[in-house]
């Protein structure tokens, strides 16, 4: 009746016995992407206190040359219309920063009200890393990362009952498939008088908290955790005000 794994090293495949008591794998931005989902989340309710567009509140407040410049141009390609929130369309912005480098989205959903569901139909994001070495390969690192926050955003979730961890495959922990990918648009910032910066990682650091402020300006109701699925933006829909 008992069982025990015995793992060598850490999700990178090393040689230390032990170093976990279970089999692991690689949770990219992690830290970042849960801070910057609560912080941007927060601007945008500051935003909408103050009844102002959150891209407007944020380049008030903002005095990095970078991030005021990624700001613009996720707004400048995504066609944003200045709006105070929420405004039923369901279009959200966020900003991070990560590995040195700065990234944008904006997210645009379709939220079923009677089911909790939120479709993401698009996402923009712009991103700064600095001297872009490999342009082909910096948009799909960034394509690469929006898939990957999508997921963090929506579906993947560890369950556990008892200690034990439910979801032993993919059926039960859901990532993003082609068939639910968005449309996916990106520009990239080639800013030459910054050495080159990180480019794997930046752009999942947004996606959630972005998702978040369009389910809000979709709907009045705001989720304060991750993943946003369809359970709890009902509950939320529930308890708004």
């Amino acid at each position: 009746p008992h069982y025990r794994t015995v793992v060598r090293g850490g999700w990178s495949g090393g040689q230390t016995a032990g170093f976990h008591p279970f089999a692991v794998g690689p949770w990219r931005a992690p830290g970042a992407s849960t801070n910057a989902f609560a912080r941007e989340s927060h601007i945008d309710m500051l935003a909408a206190r103050a009844s102002m567009d959150p891209v407007e509140f944020r380049l008030k407040n903002l005095t990095d040359q970078r991030m005021i410049r990624v700001v613009n141009a996720v707004a400048k390609k995504a066609g944003w219309t200045p709006r105070p929130l929420p405004s039923g369309r369901g279009v959200g912005i966020a900003c991070g920063i990560d590995a040195g480098t700065y990234a944008s989205v904006v997210a645009e959903v379709a939220v079923d009200q009677s089911t909790g569901r939120v479709q993401v139909k698009r996402l923009v994001c712009a991103q700064d890393m600095g001297v872009v070495v490999n342009p082909e390969g910096a948009l799909q690192q960034v394509e690469g990362c929006l898939t990957m926050g999508l997921g963090y955003a929506l579906t993947e979730e560890v369950h556990f009952k008892g200690g034990e961890i439910l979801d032993r495959n993919f059926d039960s922990y859901e990532l993003p498939r082609f068939s639910s990918l968005p449309k996916l648009e990106t520009v990239i910032i080639d800013a030459p008088e910054v050495p080159a910066q990180g480019g794997g990682e930046p752009a999942i650091v947004p996606v959630g908290a972005a998702i978040a402020n369009a389910i809000f300006d979709a709907t009045g109701a705001r989720l304060f955790r991750m993943p946003m699925t369809p359970e709890r933006v009902k509950e939320a829909l529930t308890t708004k005000g």
